[in-house]
């Protein structure tokens, strides 16, 4: 899917009067500028980078949630644990039939990040880097990540495949970092 599509399609799930994003170009990851390369450039969950990035464990916070059907979708920030700090905004499609009704339990419980999750049950899976991205905020970005309106971050579109299914679309966001 074209990243510009895939966006589109993960950002329409949460209509808003405010915009999310002003703009987003695609960046190829070897012209990704550090830290953000280190940060989203890889094959594995963003819970783990941000905690070893921010050297503190993450919590979620969901702003809104919908569930239709097996497919349950999340628009969330991630804090430092303790803290009032948002270090990630993030958009997640998840499928919950390709996990056990224990892990969707845990999942729609909202209180652990969705990457530990997955972690602590041992589900297998492939994380399969979409595209990388520059993004300027608009307002409804600039709220989530407390960022100033048109100010630039990078984000990450993602699927994760659980046992070999494609189960869940990521759009992840960094806080600006310095």
């Amino acid at each position: 899917m074209n990243p510009h599509d895939e966006l589109k399609s993960l950002i329409e799930r949460f209509p808003s009067v405010s915009p999310l994003i002003e703009r987003a170009e695609h960046v190829p990851s070897v012209m990704t500028p550090e830290p953000y390369k280190s940060l989203l450039a890889h094959n594995h969950h963003m819970t783990v980078a941000m905690e070893s990035y921010h050297k503190s464990s993450v919590e979620v916070r969901v702003l809104a949630k919908r569930l239709d059907g097996n497919v349950y979708c999340r628009k969330i920030v991630l804090l430092k644990q303790g803290t009032e700090q948002i270090v990630q905004f993030g958009i997640v499609q998840f499928d919950l039939k390709s996990v056990s009704e224990r892990v969707r339990e845990e999942i729609l419980c909202e209180k652990t990040p969705l990457g530990r999750i997955l972690i602590q049950h041992n589900v297998f899976l492939q994380i399969d880097l979409g595209a990388i991205l520059r993004i300027t905020a608009g307002p409804g970005l600039s709220e989530a990540l407390q960022m100033p309106l048109h100010g630039q971050t990078f984000g990450r579109l993602a699927t994760i495949f659980c046992d070999g299914q494609p189960a869940v679309d990521l759009l992840e966001i960094s806080a600006p970092l310095k």
